[in-house]
């Protein structure tokens, strides 16, 4: 039961990084996701910027909100 609390709570983690990254720098997340796209032969370009960096920051505060419930889970 301990190794999957750990488990959890670095998952938790990682997903409080990546949401916060989403939050703080969303230009570079879109500019990561365009990189491996293209790295897997598909090219990604956003129809819209300004809501593709609007949708970056609230997937960012849902994930950094969603990390920071699974830690007040005992």
């Amino acid at each position: 039961m301990a190794v999957f609390l750990w488990g959890v709570r670095t998952l938790c983690l990682v997903s409080l990084l990546a949401g916060a990254a989403c939050l703080r720098s969303p230009g570079r997340v879109i500019a990561f996701q365009q990189k491996f796209y293209s790295w897997i032969n598909w090219r990604m370009e956003p129809i819209s910027m300004s809501r593709e960096v609007r949708n970056t920051r609230l997937m960012g505060l849902i994930l950094v909100l969603l990390a920071l419930s699974a830690f007040l889970v005992p």
